[in-house]
């Protein structure tokens, strides 16, 4: 009996081992996002996501609705925004900048720079500038309802060429699965943003 135990009970503990070993890497994995891919859309696909902007006097300056869906146009899988649609390859398209809105793939704890320059219908120029580190990767709950999300926080500042110049400090909720975020929060001296995902479907 005693050679019995002694002849199998270290290989069930090197597979119970080789398991947990198993589990591990897939839930390391799970914790690293890439960039969605083209295949990764599909027609019909569609997100409404809810805004609000406030000052700190209470004055509501935006508020409404924001809505976007894939849909097929000239033969090209495309993202309605506005009035334009937006072929899909230019949304996933790899940013070539150094100082990227998502340094992909995420995970937490990684940090980066981003910086964007950006120009106004009226002709003013402006630049953003923001410190980021994703902060955790967990369950969210929004309107839409609950997902796993990277939670990235952007503190840096704006200017503009008008001599505006002002500290921002944004939190976005990335959810993987919805390839797109459901919660966006953001301070600008004394106004307050925010936007949050009330619908999804594919």
């Amino acid at each position: 009996m005693c050679n019995f135990k002694n002849k199998y009970h270290l290989p069930v503990i090197l597979i119970v081992l080789i398991i947990m070993g198993l589990y591990s890497c897939t839930n390391d994995t799970l914790k690293i996002a890439a960039q969605p891919t083209l295949s990764d859309y599909s027609v019909g696909e569609k997100w409404i996501w809810k805004y609000k902007g406030v000052t700190t006097e209470g004055e509501v300056r935006s508020e409404g609705e924001d809505t976007r869906e894939v849909v097929i146009a000239d033969g090209v899988l495309g993202m309605t925004m506005g009035n334009d649609t937006i072929p899909i390859t230019d949304i996933v398209k790899p940013e070539e900048s150094e100082t990227p809105r998502y340094d992909w793939p995420l995970e937490v704890g990684k940090k980066w720079k981003y910086e964007k320059n950006w120009t106004s219908q009226d002709g003013t120029t402006g630049k953003q500038s923001q410190d980021v580190e994703v902060l955790s990767f967990k369950e969210e709950t929004v309107e839409a309802g609950t997902f796993m999300a990277y939670t990235i926080q952007y503190k840096g500042v704006i200017t503009n060429s008008r001599g505006y110049n002002a500290k921002t400090d944004e939190v976005w909720l990335y959810a993987p699965a919805v390839k797109n975020f459901i919660k966006l929060t953001q301070t600008q001296d004394d106004f307050l943003y925010e936007e949050e995902l009330k619908q999804y479907s594919n």
